[in-house]
């Protein structure tokens, strides 16, 4: 079995698994028991309606379900708070100890995995498509409904087919300020949105070895932007790192047979990927960001569960050091929680912004969804560190989201254009 089937396996009911099946193979259904449930404040309250509709008593366990108030949080308008204060009371009545409040928060999957929350091995569902974020660690994650998500807080348990799998394999030497994300655009641009539909994205190869883990969760972030159902990167000793001293479980280390199968298998040279931009209106549509310097720009954006954690804000730092934000221009930096918003000012990061006349905020999705913080007018134009770019995505539908590192939206927004990091430093 390769990673994805083995900890679905081990994962199986207890009914299925007291039958003595061990294995899963492709298009099997299966009911699988969960390590995490999770939520924000868009989906939780189709789930809370929908589970108080279940007669269930209680919880699963409510050391298991995560409520997490972060795409209109801080709360935007009187909308928002009764959305918000639905997960704080539900949170309260069953008493979940993983419901975090405006303060305590952060964007949910740069929180969760910094919380050590979620672990490798694990198997997590939550009703936001980009919870596939966790295969970083070397978990099983995928994005849900609301009402999957209400019927696992009841029972610890979801049903599954198992998905087939695809491998990509990453090799040669990454150019300069190329990361995760250009990685992951490059693939889909590859592949298409649909490219890997309901299938398991298995990253690999020597650049995926040595890429730090804050690249490797953005591209498990941005699976379900080909279509995946999951990424997942084998885990090692940049796991182990990550993992040690922050896991609050025990965890288990899962790999892909040699002899496991893959319904396609994908090989880039990286050496020969350039900084890379998705352009409106699909992440798939895909250009070096070098063809893309007569774009202008109105808005540039650096954060979300994409590249919102303080590497990115450090990368972002390093090339507005010293210089301005085109007056054109407006830039909204947005640490993805609460700790990488002290870290990012007791690092100076902040002043760094803040002098060069960005908006330093706190922690929230925001703009990423046309949420608020930064939502674009009719014909505006955005180049953002974030994951989607639909129509409408941030705003008015006749205005443009372009997709990009932060090194790109950072150097784009000295330049009032799409720019490299080249050109400013």
């Amino acid at each position: 079995m390769n990673i994805t089937e083995k900890i679905l396996a081990a994962h199986l009911s207890d009914r299925q698994a007291g039958s003595g099946k061990k294995e899963v193979s492709a298009g099997e259904l299966i009911n699988a028991r969960v390590d995490l449930v999770l939520a924000n404040d868009i989906t939780a309250p189709i789930s809370i309606t929908e589970f108080k509709k279940t007669g269930a008593k209680d919880v699963f366990d409510k050391n298991r379900i995560a409520f997490i108030p972060d795409h209109f949080a801080p709360q935007k308008d009187i909308k928002a708070a009764e959305q918000c204060k639905m997960l704080r009371e539900f949170s309260r009545e069953y008493g979940l100890g993983l419901y975090f409040e405006v303060g305590r928060m952060g964007v949910e999957h740069a929180l969760l995995p910094e919380e050590g929350i979620v672990v490798p091995g694990d198997l997590v569902v939550g009703a936001d498509s980009h919870t596939c974020t966790y295969g970083a660690l070397g978990a099983f994650s995928t994005g849900v409904g609301s009402t999957d998500v209400a019927a696992a807080m009841a029972t610890g348990e979801c049903w599954f087919k198992v998905p087939e799998s695809m491998k990509f394999i990453y090799y040669g030497k990454l150019n300069k300020w190329v990361s995760g994300k250009d990685l992951i655009l490059h693939t889909i641009g590859d592949i298409g949105v649909d490219g890997a539909l309901y299938r398991a994205m298995e990253f690999e190869g020597e650049v995926i070895r040595s890429l730090p883990m804050h690249s490797r969760l953005t591209m498990c972030n941005m699976a379900i932007e080909a279509g995946g159902k999951n990424g997942i990167i084998v885990p090692d000793e940049i796991t182990e790192q990550y993992a040690k001293g922050r896991a609050r479980r025990e965890y288990t280390f899962y790999t892909s047979d040699e002899d496991a199968k893959y319904a396609e298998v994908k090989e880039y040279d990286c050496s020969s990927i350039p900084l890379t931009v998705s352009c409106p209106h699909l992440p798939s549509n895909t250009k070096p960001a070098a063809e893309l310097s007569n774009v202008a720009i109105d808005q540039v954006v650096v954060g979300s569960c994409t590249n919102g954690r303080i590497e990115d804000m450090r990368e972002a730092a390093e090339v507005i050091k010293g210089r301005k934000v085109n007056p054109n221009v407006r830039m909204i930096v947005i640490p993805a929680t609460q700790k990488v918003y002290l870290q990012a000012v007791t690092e100076g990061l902040a002043e760094i912004f803040v002098n060069a006349e960005a908006v330093f905020s706190t922690p929230t999705c925001g703009p990423c969804l046309g949420g608020h913080m930064g939502v674009l007018a009719k014909g505006e134009r955005a180049i953002a560190t974030t994951n989607r770019n639909f129509v409408g995505r941030m705003g008015h539908p006749e205005s443009e989201v372009y997709l990009s590192n932060p090194a790109v939206a950072a150097a784009s927004a000295i330049k009032g254009r799409i720019a490299t990091p080249e050109e400013v430093i």
